[in-house]
């Protein structure tokens, strides 16, 4: 060590006269002196904690009194509640008038509805005579099988459809006759009617979906068709017409003299319905009516 050094740089040991003059010693007087500073710093953390502990002990009793206080308001706003329910009470009276309406609306319609029937049915008896004024009597009823093909120059039964429907009192089906191709469009056929007593007749009104046919009216008195359109025993009744709309009505001449058969004769198709030798043309008849004389 140099003269003015007091201590060893290496070794640690002090000068001769100094403090301590071996190195041991002194580190073990700092190593001393360390300890007891941690336990001073660890005396001193754990009374901060403490401390702070007790702090906020003090603090969360201060607090809970005010919550204690509130529930005593509470049950005030409970106690006001309970009166609303009367109200409705109150609105349980209305529905026991409600009924009284509908007891005097049953009245009404029951009144009304006879009332439409009766209107509706007469509308229809001068619509099928719409010609013949609203005094025109109305419609033939018929049996079902009063109608059948009307064919004295025997062609084939499989031109023919279901006489039956020109009766059935719908339009939309019908009875069809095939345009025979080597004769178009002349035909020779026609829909038979028994009445099964004599009938004086007035009118008849055609419906069918194949307008331009050439049509007339027969009538005879014959216990059975006579053989043939040119028969004596049938008598016209209309004159020979094109009927060019889908609904003819077809004014009978000597509405005076009853029938007891009648024929809708057809002797000419439409140029519509002429067809092909492959694939012939057909006429329709949808609907027959027949009337009585007044």
């Amino acid at each position: 060590m140099s003269p003015d050094q007091d201590w060893c740089l290496q070794c640690g040991a002090g000068a001769p006269g100094s403090l301590s003059s071996g190195g041991w010693r002194s580190l073990t007087a700092i190593l001393a002196a360390t300890a007891v500073l941690v336990l001073l710093a660890a005396g001193a953390a754990v009374a901060a904690l403490s401390k702070s502990s007790t702090h906020r002990a003090s603090t969360v009793v201060a607090v809970v009194p005010p919550v204690a206080s509130a529930p005593a308001t509470a049950p005030v706003t409970p106690t006001t509640t309970p009166i609303v329910p009367s109200t409705p009470t109150t609105t349980a009276v209305v529905p026991p008038k409600i009924p009284v309406t509908p007891t005097t609306t049953p009245t009404t319609p029951a009144s009304t509805t006879p009332t439409t029937p009766a209107s509706t049915t007469p509308s229809e008896g001068t619509g099928s005579g719409s010609e013949g004024g609203a005094s025109q009597p109305s419609a033939l009823i018929l049996d079902t099988n009063a109608a059948s093909t009307y064919n004295p120059y025997s062609y084939p039964a499989s031109g023919f459809g279901d006489p039956s429907l020109t009766i059935d009192g719908d339009a939309s089906t019908a009875w069809t006759a095939q345009v025979e191709p080597d004769k178009a469009p002349h035909m020779a056929v026609g829909v038979l009617i028994k009445l099964g007593s004599s009938v004086k007749l007035s009118s008849l009104e055609l419906i069918t979906s194949t307008p331009g046919i050439h049509i007339q009216v027969y009538g005879t008195n014959a216990k059975t068709a006579p053989a043939s359109i040119t028969d004596k025993a049938w008598v016209a009744i209309s004159h020979s017409m094109k009927a060019a709309k889908k609904h003819t009505r077809i004014k009978l001449l000597s509405p005076t003299k009853a029938y007891s058969l009648l024929v809708l004769w057809i002797s000419q198709a439409p140029a519509s319905s002429v067809g092909t030798a492959t694939a012939p043309g057909h006429v329709a008849v949808n609907e027959v009516e027949l009337f009585p004389a007044p």
